[in-house]
């Protein structure tokens, strides 16, 4: 698995005269893989119920309908690695958007349990490949003074994607017994725009460098930042692979990168573990519940999609100025908080209206938080000898986390109940709280090599 050292720029480059214009539209293309991270995540939610009365799911396949992208996401991210190297930044992601747009025609018209699930995973090798390249393809192109702004659009872009999917749920809610068909055939709307958007960008000079094309990287780099920057940055860059070492699996393991292996696959398995899966996939369900009828429920889940929303632009505003470890610090504690608020909420029966009240508090205070975060600090953590095996492997480890939380919801709520759930969710999110106050530091404002002494030290 290998993937490309992303080398930021030097000190004297954030003096240029930055295109901030053109960087933000290219990485705002890229990031509409995350749109379709978004779409394909929540579309399920609004469909579950009606894709396990057509199929006569039970519980633990209903779960499994609902994990089983993750899988795909785990192929994707593997893969992604190699065929990035090879085939480019810009082509795979390409294909990715063709393979969303036929894997969403495709779910909808599953004629069996089987193939419904076969084509979710399909689809998921799309995801997961994409959330590895959209971030990588962002931080290579992004000046170091903007790189955390932009890999953040990647997660504002999942947020518009998730936000999309609960309004077309609930534009196709009324559409007969085949509504969940077009729930997921919708998928393809936005996965066109990405591929019409994708042959708009640029490739990654750093990647057109590896292949020692710098004529089209010295262009590329131009028009970011004029030919001086340009041709620092080819220098710089160049002058980084040369010094670079053939990346093997087995780095990982030795032992002076251990604890660093251990910080990124303890953010990335509790990104997922917190509790935002249970409820951006399961938000209807939770609603209906609580007593809501159906079209009540799919109206809360829409405004959920809002807050996520509007939260995100929190943490793109915040995340360079108050820091990386700072907003996980406060995000963790506060999520404690609410999980405990909602689990008495539920448990007490305090009613529609208090349930709303925390579920949009949760994800208000994750997409402000740990959400945007987790994608940052994943980019930038790693050392240049093993960031594409150690990115790798904590996007394994984050979709893993993904499907079992996603698939064992139906379940854990059949056996201990919602108050049950998201009790374990806070005990989570505390644990995650302490874990970020003994080992995580702040990385706000280095530069990704100063990163690396400061985490090897």
């Amino acid at each position: 698995m290998a993937y490309v050292a992303i080398s930021t720029l030097e000190k004297d480059t954030t003096k240029a005269d930055i295109n901030k214009r053109y960087v933000f539209l290219v990485c705002t293309i890229t990031a509409l893989g995350g749109v379709m991270f978004g779409f394909d995540l929540v579309t399920i939610s609004g469909a579950i119920r009606f894709v396990g009365n057509h199929f006569q799911l039970s519980d633990y396949e209903k779960g499994w309908a609902v994990g089983c992208i993750n899988l795909g996401c785990i192929i994707g991210s593997l893969l992604a690695g190699k065929l990035s190297d090879s085939w480019g930044r810009k082509k795979l992601l390409i294909f990715c958007a063709v393979l969303f747009a036929v894997t969403g025609v495709g779910t909808g018209l599953s004629v069996n349990f089987n193939m419904f699930v076969a084509v979710r995973i399909l689809s998921g090798i799309a995801v997961g490949a994409a959330a590895l390249v959209c971030p990588m393809y962002t931080a290579e192109i992004s000046p170091a003074d903007l790189r955390g702004r932009m890999v953040s659009f990647y997660q504002l872009a999942i947020t518009v994607g998730i936000l999309l999917a609960y309004l077309s749920n609930y534009l196709l809610l009324n559409t007969g017994t085949n509504n969940w068909r077009w729930m997921f055939t919708a998928q393809s709307v936005p996965a066109l725009f990405f591929f019409a958007g994708l042959l708009l960008v640029a490739e990654s000079p750093r990647w057109l460098i590896r292949k020692h094309r710098m004529e089209e990287a010295t262009k590329i780099l131009t028009k970011i930042g004029g030919e001086n920057y340009a041709e620092r940055q080819v220098a710089f860059i160049s002058n980084s692979f040369s010094q670079e070492l053939k990346e093997r699996f087995t780095d990982i393991l030795k032992k002076e990168v251990g604890p660093i292996i251990g910080i990124g696959l303890v953010i990335a398995i509790f990104s997922q573990a917190v509790g935002q899966n249970s409820l951006f996939s399961y938000a209807p369900e939770i609603f209906r519940q609580t007593g809501m009828g159906e079209e009540t429920a799919f109206i809360q889940s829409f405004i959920v999609g809002i807050i996520n929303f509007i939260f995100t632009f929190i943490a793109i505003s915040s995340i360079d100025k108050a820091g990386r470890r700072t907003l996980l610090q406060v995000g963790s504690l506060l999520l404690f908080a609410d999980a405990l608020l909602l689990a008495a909420a539920f448990y007490f029966q305090w009613g529609g209206v208090w349930t709303l009240v925390f579920v949009l508090g949760f994800i208000a205070v994750y997409s402000s938080t740990v959400g945007p975060v987790t994608w940052v600090a994943l980019s930038e953590i790693f050392p240049n000898r093993i960031r594409g095996n150690a990115m790798s492997t904590a996007t394994v480890a984050l979709w893993l986390t993904n499907f079992f939380t996603t698939a064992a919801f139906p379940v854990l709520k059949g056996k201990v109940g919602l108050p049950g759930t998201f009790i374990i969710h806070g005990a989570i999110c505390f644990i995650y709280f302490l874990f970020i106050q003994k080992k995580i530091p702040e990385t706000k404002g280095k530069s990704l090599e100063e990163i690396e002494r400061m985490l090897a030290n």
